[in-house]
């Protein structure tokens, strides 16, 4: 924690426009003596250094730990930090979470610890009507669009999104929060999908019917992949709205990302694919 007090809104204005994922620390109650006073705030960056002052050293151990919980999982959360002794569970009785204090203050402290992420990106892979409604779509429902497509196809994007020339996903550096969806729809299948499944995304779906999916996959070695990558592959892609438009499966696919993002369960291929005979029609 620095001594100096940094220009919290400018901070936080930066990290915004760098992309960068932060939390916010806000003490919200303070009992019996402590340094830290109810309003005072503070920015946790992800590698855990603080900017701004809630009080001693006695809650930075606490506010760390909840800060990097917050960014993994995306959902706030408020945190009691107590005297160790008079902590024997991990909820207090009126459900909030609990810290130890060493601290011979003996002070109890309340902070909400909100995460600010950037949005999530989707990386679409391929210029099929699919991945052009969902590349129109996505960005409404707090998606960060790339759309991906190969040399000769790339005229076929709007020239207004941000785009990356083929399906090589390393340099994007994608991460768990991520989503790239393959929506080649027989152009270079299997080079898309390899890409995909070897980034660090934490949703990949392929468009395709349940026939091609079991032939691209059959031997994960050509992929470049483990068996168990492959269980994170949704595909077919989407939920069983029944679509048969390419609007209406880019509707499905965003329903399943939707459902991913918001309960952070991922759902078996299997329950969560499109019914046979819609399949076919993709693909």
């Amino acid at each position: 924690m620095t001594d100096r007090q940094p220009d919290l809104f400018s901070l936080i204005a930066e990290l915004r426009r760098r992309g960068e994922p932060f939390s916010i620390a806000t003490v919200v109650r303070t009992e019996n003596a402590t340094s830290a006073k109810a309003g005072a705030k503070a920015v946790v960056l992800k590698d855990g250094s603080i900017h701004g002052h809630l009080g001693g050293g006695c809650i930075l151990g606490a506010l760390k730990r909840s800060s990097a919980a917050v960014l993994k999982d995306g959902k706030p959360r408020l945190i009691r930090v107590r005297p160790s002794d008079e902590v024997v569970e991990l909820l207090d009785v009126d459900g909030v979470e609990l810290h130890k204090s060493a601290c011979p203050s003996g002070g109890t402290v309340d902070i909400f610890v909100e995460p600010l992420r950037p949005p999530p990106r989707l990386a679409i892979c391929g210029v099929s009507p699919v991945a052009l409604a969902l590349a129109d779509l996505a960005p409404r429902l707090g998606y960060e669009v790339v759309a991906c497509a190969l040399s000769d196809d790339m005229n076929k994007l709007d020239p207004a999104a941000t785009t990356h020339e083929g399906f090589d996903l390393a340099n994007l550096g994608l991460d768990a929060q991520d989503f790239v969806v393959v929506a080649t729809q027989g152009k270079r299948d299997r080079e898309a999908l390899a890409a995909a499944l070897a980034s660090q995304a934490g949703y990949i779906a392929f468009v395709g019917s349940r026939r091609k999916v079991a032939v691209l996959t059959a031997r994960p070695q050509d992929l470049g992949v483990s068996p168990a990558r492959l269980r994170d592959l949704h595909a077919p892609a989407g939920l069983n709205i029944r679509a048969i438009e390419p609007a209406e499966i880019a509707l499905s696919i965003l329903g399943e990302m939707i459902a991913h993002r918001r309960s952070g369960i991922r759902e078996n291929a299997q329950d969560s694919a499109i019914e046979s005979d819609e399949d076919e029609r993709r693909g």
